[in-house]
């Protein structure tokens, strides 16, 4: 194995992590877990909250930095997990245990390559390795509440389960919510305006519209309504319908774009809940991608959501394992993909940073 110590460093700490709960906003003790794995090999860890960051030892002010991202929090195990999701059995070349695929796998490959890049004189870039909280929720308290204190950044590589290929997109996610007015009055008088009918023509508007520009990765943007709710008693025809949205965002818009163009062409109130959960792309032609094509690499656009949702510079998210095996029982890693991890991490970065 061309990186044996890195491979040996990072099953250990990925084990650890297993073993210590860190469902998202409890993960306090997996954020400690890191900060002093971090300063154990003389790296000055930096916390705030559940989040910890790091920068490379001969950090230049006059230099970019890139952002190596993943995260140590997990979701709830599922009801129908046959194992303790909190020991970590190997078994058969797997490593099974919450958060060990997504995206435990992903943080422990960051870390250790941040690790063998640490000490390096001769980098074009700063490197800073941060292991944030709260991604599974889309929490205030995660990359996001850090962002000012990270500083500037020329761009960032995400950690998520991708088998080590390169999702160059990502849909955002806008959820409205949608109001249509009409008039109360007496339903045997057939009195009033009745909002349901007005919110149906713009309900059956959201099913068939189609935006105007077209991803090449994602297509069209997709619009579903979600949950419906008037009216307060059977005889009264009701003054309001409120609707639900849901919109996944392509690359060719920004969320406010989109809510900008729906509300020119509705007649109910359009009020997003967050324009936070931004569509996100970087060029195929970016130095990175270019790396991993170069390796033989593949490019995609992701369907899943992760923290470059909260990023407002180009990234690329590539990590360690498969994202069909993520929130499910039983989860697991395959040894061998954190190997091959790891050596595509640093053969990426490498060309790119060196």
């Amino acid at each position: 194995m061309k990186y044996q110590t890195l491979y040996d460093n990072a099953v250990e700490l990925l084990q650890r992590l297993i073993a210590t709960p860190s469902i998202s906003r409890s993960e306090g003790d997996t954020a400690t877990l890191i900060e002093q794995w971090l300063e154990a090999r003389g790296v000055t860890a930096h916390r705030h909250k559940n989040n910890v960051w790091a920068y490379n030892l001969h950090y230049d002010e006059s230099k970019p930095t890139i952002l190596l991202n993943s995260h140590h929090d997990t979701v709830k195990p599922n009801a129908a997990y046959t194992r303790d999701p909190f020991a970590p059995t190997i078994e058969d070349g797997r490593l099974y245990g919450l958060g060990s695929n997504d995206a435990g796998a992903s943080a422990v490959g960051l870390l250790v390559t941040f690790m063998h890049l640490y000490a390096d004189t001769d980098l074009k870039y700063n490197i800073c390795v941060a292991i944030t909280a709260e991604e599974e929720v889309s929490g205030r308290e995660g990359i996001e509440s850090i962002l000012d204190k990270i500083g500037p950044m020329e761009w960032a590589l995400v950690g998520e389960p991708t088998q080590m290929q390169m999702a160059i997109a990502e849909r955002g996610l806008l959820v409205l919510d949608c109001t249509a007015h009409g008039k109360a009055g007496h339903a045997a008088r057939a009195e009033g305006d009745n909002a349901i009918y007005r919110a149906m023509k713009d309900i059956e508007w959201f099913r068939t519209y189609e935006f105007p520009e077209v991803s090449e990765l994602f297509g069209h943007i997709k619009m579903s309504v979600t949950q419906i709710e008037a009216g307060t008693q059977h005889n009264v025809v009701p003054a309001e319908c409120r609707f639900v949205v849901d919109v996944r965002v392509t690359d060719r818009y920004t969320n406010e774009q989109v809510v900008e163009h729906l509300r020119q062409r509705v007649s109910c109130d359009v009020v997003p809940r967050s324009l936070r959960l931004k569509p996100s792309y970087i060029s195929p032609s970016h130095p990175v991608v270019q790396a991993g094509l170069s390796l033989g690499l593949t490019t995609f656009g992701s369907p899943t959501s992760s923290d470059q949702m909260l990023l407002s510079v180009p990234s690329l998210k590539m990590g360690i394992g498969d994202s069909a095996r993520s929130h499910s029982a039983d989860e697991y890693i395959v040894l061998d993909e954190i190997a091959h991890g790891i050596e595509t991490y640093i053969e990426i970065l490498t060309k790119v940073i060196k």
